[in-house]
């Protein structure tokens, strides 16, 4: 007996494109909230796009730059708040800690701020080791003191057993933007160099590494440092102009490519990158085939990329290199006005590659 049409229903984790035929697209009206929501990719823009813009939109916020620029009694300061929930707390170079710390104090540098102060919420789960827990603190410490911040204020709560992971921390900083600095995602423009500080993916395979207890010939350390230091000598690359450097970006959850297309999006712009030129670590190239990772969506946390005007990429290219956190630093592709929005690479086979973000998670608790 035939079947009407109208009697028939479909589930809606069912249904397909009309244009791929069979294969389902990406569902993204989720039910309930899943890891790759933390991704910082497609799932985490839509989360951000869905929910939290439209609750809390005014024209600071709109801009989803890393840091808020708020004028203040004629002075211009940078503020920022980030969490981490990074899983093992301890890991080699860094730990939860001293993550917090650097993680923080990068999203104000990237504004070309001068940090300040922080804050420190600690939620800690019952049955944390204290001695743990004293190490994680030492670790906030000296890596405030690096620095150059002091932490002015904070919290502490605590969760039962099995309701948390070990610790958590949210890190809240200030720091100050002299006058004639004007850095963001928006002022990407055609003709522009993209430059990068040094090896990518170090920080999420340093991770990955220790979870999976997997040994390799030489040990995968994280990159975890902070970056103020780098930025300001950056700026301080002798010009006729002081607006040389339109953008800064920290490359973490979902790496290179992922920030890159953030940039594209925000500057209406196209990037065009150089495989060949962006420097990976054979140790981090290695243990990403192996796990059948790419290196461009490895989370970093002691890199930054830069967009700087074409007639001064090479002046701070010299600059960064003389710092010891750039000195594998590389100019690895232009901003281009065809294809804005996308990021696209020239191959070391010839070919080109479109780098799209990444719909979910492909290392979670990285950061």
């Amino acid at each position: 007996m035939a079947i009407a049409p109208e009697t028939v229903k479909v589930k809606e984790e069912e249904r397909v494109s009309p244009v791929f035929g069979s294969c389902p697209l990406p569902i993204f009206d989720h039910k309930q909230i899943v890891l790759g929501h933390g991704s910082g990719g497609k799932l985490t823009s839509e989360l951000i796009e869905r929910i939290f813009l439209p609750a809390f939109s005014n024209p600071i916020l709109d801009k989803l730059d890393d840091q808020a620029l708020l004028s203040i009694g004629g002075m211009r300061l940078a503020f920022t708040t980030d969490s981490f929930v990074v899983t093992p707390i301890f890991f080699p170079g860094g730990d939860i800690g001293r993550l917090a710390v650097h993680g923080t104090v990068n999203d104000l540098s990237m504004s070309g701020a001068r940090p300040l102060y922080l804050s420190a919420a600690f939620i800690l789960e019952e049955g944390l080791r204290v001695e743990d827990l004293c190490r994680v603190v030492e670790s906030m410490r000296a890596a405030a003191a690096d620095s150059g911040v002091h932490f002015v204020t904070g919290d502490t709560k605590v969760v039962n057993r099995g309701k948390g992971d070990q610790i958590f921390i949210t890190t809240t900083g200030i720091g100050v933007v002299e006058a004639s600095v004007n850095i963001s995602a928006s002022r990407a423009q055609p003709g522009d160099c993209i430059l990068l500080s040094g090896t990518i993916g170090d920080h999420g395979m340093a991770i990955m590494s220790q979870r999976e207890g997997l040994e390799f010939e030489s040990e995968i350390s994280s990159d975890c440092a902070s970056l103020h230091d780098l930025v300001a000598q950056m700026l301080a690359t002798p010009s006729e102009t002081t607006d040389f450097l339109h953008c800064l970006r920290d490359p973490t959850r979902g790496g290179v490519a992922t920030t890159l297309n953030e940039i594209a999006k925000a500057s209406h712009s196209g990037m065009l990158l150089q495989e060949q030129a962006i420097p990976v670590r054979e140790s981090v190239r290695g243990a990403c085939e192996i796990l059948g990772l790419d290196p461009l969506y490895v989370a970093n946390e002691g890199k930054l990329l830069a967009v700087v005007v074409p007639e001064m990429g090479e002046a701070v290219l010299g600059r960064m290199r003389q710092h010891p956190l750039g000195r594998d630093a590389a100019i690895i592709g232009e901003v281009v006005a065809t294809h804005p929005g996308m990021v696209l690479m020239k191959t070391g086979i010839g070919g080109t590659r479109v780098l799209d973000v990444m719909f979910g998670e492909q290392l979670p608790r990285i950061c």
